[in-house]
């Protein structure tokens, strides 16, 4: 169920894109923040069915056109190489996400990735709403974690709060390649 939740979000993010509306556009008329709309779409957080229909309502979609299949569960999951799907973040410039599995924990949301950083590229500081563990698989990328910034380098592991503003800056000259786990919380608002 959780799954479904934060696939919303690419389909609100096609939407929204779909209508040429800007995020501070659907904000402004839905009530909800910018940022919380650009988390749901970037799948930094679940949304409330309150937030969820009050997004719907200001873009003109009908619950119908929304996809609410669930996955059928298998008795193990594999991910050959190449399988991940590429997913676009607006706040991630210079930053490829490959999505690799996604699975629902309790009161939680599992999203496993690949993410590859580009040499000189940065991105600034964002929270999120998940517990996140990032494995370095090649290069070296200094991450920022409040004001410290901590060097991590191939077989480094760093986990933290993800609440915590955090963002990466590729100083060096070949592109890292990180294992990304979110354990995201599910939105109570």
């Amino acid at each position: 169920m959780d799954d479904i939740l934060m696939n919303i979000g690419k389909q609100l993010k096609r939407a929204r894109q779909k209508r040429e509306l800007t995020l501070q556009q659907v904000a402004r008329r839905s009530g909800v923040s910018p940022g919380l709309i650009s988390k749901i779409e970037n799948l930094r957080t679940t949304p409330s069915l309150s937030v969820l229909l009050k997004i719907m309502q200001t873009l003109s979609i009908d619950l119908s056109e929304l996809d609410l299949s669930p996955k059928d569960q298998e008795d193990y999951v594999l991910i050959k190489n190449g399988q991940g799907t590429q997913e676009e973040r607006e706040d991630s410039q210079n930053l490829e996400y490959q999505h690799l599995f996604s699975s629902s924990i309790s009161d939680h949301n599992l999203r496993v990735y690949t993410v590859s950083i580009a040499k000189g590229a940065y991105r600034k500081p964002i929270s999120t709403d998940a517990t996140e563990l990032v494995y370095v698989l090649s290069g070296k990328v200094n991450y920022l974690l409040k004001k410290e910034k901590v060097l991590l380098e191939k077989g480094d592991l760093l986990f933290f709060d993800g609440s915590i503003p955090h963002g990466v800056s590729n100083d060096f000259d070949e592109v890292v390649v990180l294992l990304k786990i979110y354990l995201i919380h599910q939105y109570k608002g």
